[in-house]
């Protein structure tokens, strides 16, 4: 039996498949091991998002053969995908694997471990759209939450993203097949789901022949029609008491779609909006397709449906070309909003991406001084949202035993995603616990009476 150690760089959906490839692997006679423990083979799932996310990628890589010399290290993922010469010239690479190919990794590894290839020929997934490869989770390794890919690829193309060359082109996964998946999860105790994707906006537009192809798909808002009635029919689901949204694009809420999530009690009322700047000049040179006008109107859509929902966001600092007065308006919009998180980037240039072709790119120095400010902001924000339910009955999923100050406690998230800790002894691992938000426990989390 030979022992596998698993790492995950990058998003909600690598985080996804690489707990399919260890499902694979695991069933088929593998053991999961530690990835800091010597291990027979290492598998690094990679992200390209960033320049710093192609280090880190080489690093892990770097890292496995430095722990096991002998060991076959696997490069799969999103950076193999753009730079697949760079990894296959790599030394302590044995093996690539494209994304496409993930659902594949124990043909392939059996194939190298037997011989088949000679040394240094790697197996590398295709960059076409072709249609969904079926690859699903029969059971959640956290147990309480699970998430569910319903999509792959970007027709996007905003400009400073390298995510549609890596991921290729919307491809939606069968509704029959992502509930199949979902009632086989909440057969084995689950009790939420993440709805997650690359682009989860775009679900099912490849659906109608030929529509996700058009030149301009990406100029129009994504239809919600086959998004909304999946979720719905999730909601039917047996067992399933929560459902959480990934990533939306702001085009897709219309008074519509948030009347239709509203009437899903099910629905977790937690957005994550990618807004990427509060500034539209900027916006026009990311290639956003929306003003902050229509993002702030599309916040006022969800605030008027949901009782005080969670909305989160992305903000990246530093874009070509920002002067300081256009992130002043970025601020300024920040202040507005008032986000219950903001993840804050600073801007990283992407070869083959048209923002890395603009003038006016930004000194290090100013997009750390940006981003520093930005993050203060953050938690001021995310730490107002937190004490505006102190004193407010609140309803958590249980999932973890933490010590805190050196007392046991379990916490959990609200609907909202909000981390609340109960004391030990009064809850255990995937149940609902209700109770009154005390105060703070931390800075982050809130204590449950």
């Amino acid at each position: 039996m030979k022992s596998v150690a698993l790492h995950n760089l990058g998003c909600k959906v690598n985080a996804y498949e690489l707990e399919v490839m260890g499902q694979k692997l695991q069933e088929s006679g593998y053991r999961l091991v530690p990835f800091d423990s010597p291990a027979d083979i290492y598998i690094v799932n990679t992200c390209t998002v960033t320049n710093i996310a192609d280090r880190k990628s080489r690093q892990m890589l770097h890292r496995a053969k430095r722990q096991n010399p002998n060991a076959v290290v696997v490069a799969a993922g999103c950076y193999v995908q753009t730079a697949a010469r760079q990894a296959q010239e790599d030394p302590c690479v044995d093996l690539i694997v494209g994304n496409d190919r993930k659902k594949d990794i124990v043909e392939i590894l059996e194939a190298y471990l037997n011989g088949q290839q000679a040394a240094g020929i790697r197996a590398c997934g295709s960059e076409s759209a072709e249609a969904y490869g079926e690859a699903r989770l029969t059971h959640a390794p956290e147990h309480t939450r699970a998430y569910i890919k319903i999509q792959d690829g970007c027709d996007q193309f905003c400009s400073y993203c390298i995510i549609p060359f890596a991921r290729g082109r919307v491809r939606s996964r069968r509704p029959e097949e992502v509930l199949e998946e979902v009632r086989e999860l909440a057969c084995r105790g689950c009790r939420e789901v993440v709805v997650t994707g690359i682009h989860v906006s775009s679900y099912g537009a490849d659906f109608e022949p030929g529509a996700a192809r058009k030149a301009d798909a990406r100029q129009r808002a994504p239809e919600a029609g086959h998004l909304i009635r999946l979720i719905e029919r999730i909601a039917q689901t047996e067992g399933i008491e929560r459902i959480r949204l990934g990533s939306l694009e702001p085009r897709i809420v219309t008074e519509d779609f948030a009347r239709r999530l509203a009437a899903v009690p099910k629905l977790c009322p937690h957005f994550h909006l990618s807004l990427q700047s509060g500034c539209d000049d900027v916006l026009r040179r990311m290639n956003r397709h929306y003003s902050t006008g229509e993002y702030y109107e599309k916040v006022e859509i969800l605030r008027a449906h949901f009782d005080r929902p969670a909305i989160t966001t992305d903000v990246i600092v530093g874009f070509p070309g920002e002067t300081e007065a256009e992130f002043e308006e970025t601020c300024a919009f920040l202040e507005k909003v008032r986000f219950f998180e903001m993840h804050i980037f600073k801007y990283s240039r992407r070869k083959g991406t048209a923002a890395d072709r603009m003038p006016g790119q930004l000194t290090e120095s100013e997009k750390q001084a940006r981003s520093a400010r930005l993050m203060r902001l953050e938690a001021e924000h995310s730490q107002q949202y937190r004490a505006s339910y102190i004193g407010k009955e609140v309803e958590i999923l249980v999932e973890e035993e933490k010590e805190i100050g050196g007392r046991k406690w379990w916490t959990g998230h609200t609907d909202t995603y909000v981390v609340c800790a109960v004391e030990d002894g009064k809850t255990e691992r995937n149940r609902f616990f209700r109770g009154r938000a005390a105060g703070f426990l931390t800075e982050e989390i809130l204590r449950l009476e």
